[in-house]
């Protein structure tokens, strides 16, 4: 997590983002044109406020706001400081162009993006929301189906559909022979227009070159960044760690998912160092296979920061 000393050093940056990343409620978001779902290469787009194709029904803006920092037992970070300021730091994101918050069962905190949004245009921003399906996390014992849970969800949400709807956490290299039920629940909720794209949010490499290759899938998570922090691969070996991790995601974006790139800042790892924070940006940023950067932001200079070093 990024402390406010941190950003002493740039106290110039964070003053001339709060203009050049805000983009009003009312302002129609830029488009990319490019198309998701298919082979077709992009190159990496870097205008912070460009909205992104990142599947044939959904188009997301290129930040994300992640919002499960040492997310569990549905509560993280942003619900643990406070009702009002957490609505006040996603309000304000909404504000930079920060348009896709990446919610979870497991964080707690569809009341208060819903909060946040109310009264926000519908089409104005996009909810992502994880089904958690392994033992521990939340509460209840039992794992119920989604055509179960996403009425709840919905409720918490205060909305008629969601635009994203994941498996949460997966790392087995054949990680839909034990989901196919609630895959095929998915697909039906699909069908019926409550959620308008599924997929998987991968903790290995295996599970990401597994979607990959599941047609089910149209959106992936992937751990990426520039240290290899929080990644796959070799523990003695950081650069092996970012190229397998790279090689696997290409492979993904090469089978047209939509790539949500998360650990970006390594979470939080990078938090007493701006360098290092700017090279993982910038190189995630230009990864050609990567269409979304989330970042589980805590403070409102975090945010203007991140947004003009994608722009930068």
């Amino acid at each position: 997590m990024m402390k406010r000393r941190d950003f002493l050093g740039i106290a110039a940056l964070g003053a001339g983002t709060l203009t050049l990343g805000t983009i009003s409620a009312q302002e129609t978001p830029k488009q990319e044109t490019s198309k998701q779902g298919t082979t077709e290469q992009k190159k990496p787009n870097n205008d912070p406020n460009v909205w992104i194709q990142l599947t044939k029904d959904v188009r997301c803006s290129r930040i994300g706001f992640g919002t499960g920092m040492r997310g569990s037992q549905r509560t993280s970070d942003l619900t643990r400081m406070g009702w009002t300021q957490g609505i006040e730091l996603l309000q304000f994101a909404y504000d930079q162009g920060v348009r896709f918050f990446d919610c979870a069962d497991l964080y707690g905190t569809h009341f208060v993006v819903a909060e946040a949004m109310k009264g926000k245009p519908r089409d104005s921003y996009v909810l992502g929301t994880k089904l958690w399906l392994l033992p521990g996390g939340i509460p209840e014992k039992e794992r119920l189906s989604p055509e179960e849970t996403i009425p709840r969800f919905l409720r918490e949400f205060k909305t008629d559909y969601i635009d994203i709807v994941q498996i949460h956490c997966m790392t087995d290299k054949n990680w839909t022979a034990k989901n196919e039920e609630a895959m095929a629940s998915l697909e039906r909720l699909k069908e019926k227009g409550l959620i308008r794209a599924h997929g998987v949010s991968t903790h290995s490499n295996a599970a990401v070159e597994h979607a990959a290759q599941t047609p089910w899938c149209d959106v992936i998570h992937v751990r990426v960044n520039s240290e290899g922090m929080n990644m796959d691969g070799p523990k003695d070996n950081p650069a092996q760690r970012v190229e397998e991790s790279v090689r696997a995601i290409q492979s993904a974006h090469n089978a047209g998912k939509g790539i949500i790139a998360m650990k970006v800042l390594g979470e939080g790892k990078m938090s007493n160092n701006y360098e290092l924070r700017k090279k993982s940006t910038n190189f995630v940023k230009n990864l050609d296979c990567v269409d979304v950067l989330i970042v589980g932001f805590t403070e409102k200079q975090h945010i203007t920061e991140f947004v003009d070093l994608v722009k930068g």
